[in-house]
């Protein structure tokens, strides 16, 4: 284990959030830019689903090449790599013309902007002791929490001066920008200190990874309530308020703002009592068993409630969202069930579940809102019933983490 000196553990750390934030902003702001993109492009609730889910299955398409390519090449080559599709999926979304060419660049955005966690998470399972890494995940999070706050009020407010396109410009210039920090800041990569590794093919060298009994146990989870967090957070949150609370544009991005800063401030707690609570037998099993149903408490009362809530349902999408956060702690216990030559591969396979999750979830929401509105019911019932069936999906995913506990590592 090559553990860094402080100082350049704080640079390095600097130079992946940098670009971990941007990544989170390019992933976010379509739920702000949704009325805006419904009404230029005439999109559907399916059509703005899959729109904001392509850039998640571009994202999990990537996922198991990613792995192997990390464990093989290091996190710094590669994430220089990725971040240069992510840059030219900007400038393909800002000069988009029709629905197609959207959700094209966003499948290349998400591509692109892939490895912005799975690199850091890597080289943090070599570079930082135990403890810190549990801090540096949360705190990982805690930057992709603030570059979704800058998705909202700030990119509804420059959208009157600049347009949704000149923003996008304005994102691959920045993403370009932190390729250069990470390229001055970040080590190379040593192999000669990884454990000899055999070059077993593509789905081969996860074989490992997929029979794990811990990793299996989370699978639903991280599918569900995982990727149901990241799709809510970064999408339906915000119809939910236009078309349910009856909220304007101006008032949904303000609440999705004090969403996310509430995220920002969760993630940032928990880097600081991760590290405590892991000294004192809380793992992270006992943890999201204890935690993760005050989520589905409050999304029965988002979905029970439906307008009556008025001004209170971005509060409530606030509470859902921050009790959710429990199941962040899976992506490091994976990372630390497995060796370390097999972290990156570990890592990236539950990433891959989680973000197929946001995109099953994602476009499964809109569509099954236009199902529903096609059978019949209102806009406000097909949303309430949409909302209730991934509750439903959340909650059977939390029974079967429970039934094979027994068999799961206690982390």
């Amino acid at each position: 284990m090559q553990v860094l000196p402080r100082r350049t553990a704080v640079l390095v750390f600097l130079s992946f959030a940098f670009a971990y934030f941007l990544s989170a902003l390019v992933r976010a702001i379509t739920a702000t830019l949704s009325p805006t993109l419904t009404q230029e492009f005439s999109l559907t609730a399916g059509d703005l689903g899959l729109l904001a889910g392509g850039y998640f299955l571009g994202f999990a398409a990537m996922q198991l090449p990613l792995g192997r390519w990390l464990d093989q090449h290091g996190p710094k080559r590669v994430l220089l790599c990725f971040l240069s599709v992510s840059v030219v999926g900007c400038m393909a979304f800002s000069a988009a013309t029709h629905f197609h060419a959207l959700l094209a660049a966003r499948l290349l955005c998400g591509a692109g902007v892939s490895a912005c966690l799975m690199a850091p998470l890597t080289a943090y399972r070599r570079w930082l002791e135990p403890a810190l890494q549990l801090r540096a995940n949360s705190w990982m999070l805690m930057t992709g929490s603030m570059g979704m706050v800058a998705s909202t009020l700030p990119v509804q407010w420059l959208m009157p001066v600049l347009g949704w396109r000149a923003i996008f410009w304005g994102l691959a210039a920045c993403i370009g920008l932190s390729m250069v920090l990470v390229a001055l800041v970040v080590p190379r990569w040593r192999m000669a200190t990884i454990e000899p590794q055999v070059d077993e093919g593509m789905m081969r060298g996860y074989r490992q990874v997929w029979r794990h009994p811990y990793f299996r146990s989370l699978v639903p989870l991280g599918f569900f309530s995982y990727g149901g967090l990241l799709a809510m957070q970064t999408l339906w949150a915000s119809p939910w308020m236009n078309k349910v609370a009856n909220y304007s544009p101006l008032q949904a991005a303000t609440g999705m703002f004090w969403l996310n800063v509430m995220m920002l401030c969760s993630f940032w707690l928990w880097g600081w009592v991760n590290p405590l609570l892991a000294k004192r037998g809380w793992h992270a099993s006992r943890l999201m068993t204890l935690g993760l149903p005050l989520s589905f408490i409050f999304l029965a009362v988002l979905v029970g409630a439906g307008p009556r809530l008025g001004s209170g349902t971005a509060a409530l999408w606030a509470l859902f969202c921050m009790s959710s956060t429990f199941v962040s702690l899976s992506q490091p216990a994976v990372a630390m069930a497995f060796e370390t030559a097999l972290a990156g591969r570990a890592l990236s396979a539950f990433n891959l579940v989680i973000f197929m999750g946001v995109f099953v979830v994602q476009w499964g929401v809109g569509l099954l809102i236009d199902g529903f509105q096609f059978l019949g019911l209102t806009e406000i019932t097909a949303f309430r019933s949409a909302m209730a069936v991934f509750l439903i999906c959340c909650v059977a995913s939390y029974c079967y983490f429970l039934m094979t506990k027994p068999h799961n590592q206690v982390l």
